[in-house]
């Protein structure tokens, strides 16, 4: 059993080292350095970053990118409803960040099995840090429509916050301008 766990441990890494590639691209495209891959039977079927800037949609995500490709390739090759949930159902997502609250809900929709994330998202998280929503017997459970899934943090999280500083010490050229001026004291 102890070979099994140390060989799991070091797919966890690897895959996660490929969520944290993706989010350098993101970084070098000037997005908020997050980055996922989606694995079915120990093989990456589908990977995103974000594009929020790039397209000037908040919902870009690279969940939402990755769960998009997938979808869009699984329609187009045929299968149904019932056929993408149980596509989904055996999925795991490897993702840099902790999901927000609109990713958490939308992979708990379409039935992901698991989530191994690095770093916490204290301010949107909906995987623990805010709102629980992966889990089904929350107090929040009756907010989302799903299955809900297991999920474990603190995976490469140093890496995953490495970029994040470097991405909010160059500054956001897309971020909008404050609509107010600040006072200064």
């Amino acid at each position: 059993m102890g070979s099994i766990e140390s060989e799991d441990s070091c797919s966890t890494s690897a895959f996660m080292e490929l969520a944290i590639q993706e989010a350098k691209n993101a970084l070098e495209r000037l997005e908020v350095p997050v980055g996922c891959v989606i694995v079915e039977n120990k093989k990456v079927i589908a990977s995103g970053s974000n594009r929020t800037n790039e397209t000037r949609n908040a919902t870009r995500h690279a969940e939402m990118e990755a769960i998009d490709s997938l979808l869009q390739q699984w329609q187009q090759d045929g299968l149904s409803q019932s056929d993408l949930a149980k596509r989904f159902s055996k999925c795991v997502l490897y993702v840099t960040c902790e999901p927000c609250i609109m990713c958490a809900a939308a992979l708990s929709y379409v039935g992901i099995k698991e989530v191994y994330y690095g770093c916490a998202n204290d301010k949107f998280g909906g995987c623990g840090s805010i709102l629980s929503l992966h889990n089904t017997s929350s107090e929040y459970s009756n907010l989302v429509e799903g299955k809900g899934y297991k999920c474990t943090g603190g995976i490469l999280a140093s890496e995953a916050v490495s970029l994040f500083q470097t991405f909010y010490e160059r500054g956001n050229p897309k971020a909008p301008k404050p609509h107010r001026t600040v006072v200064q004291s």
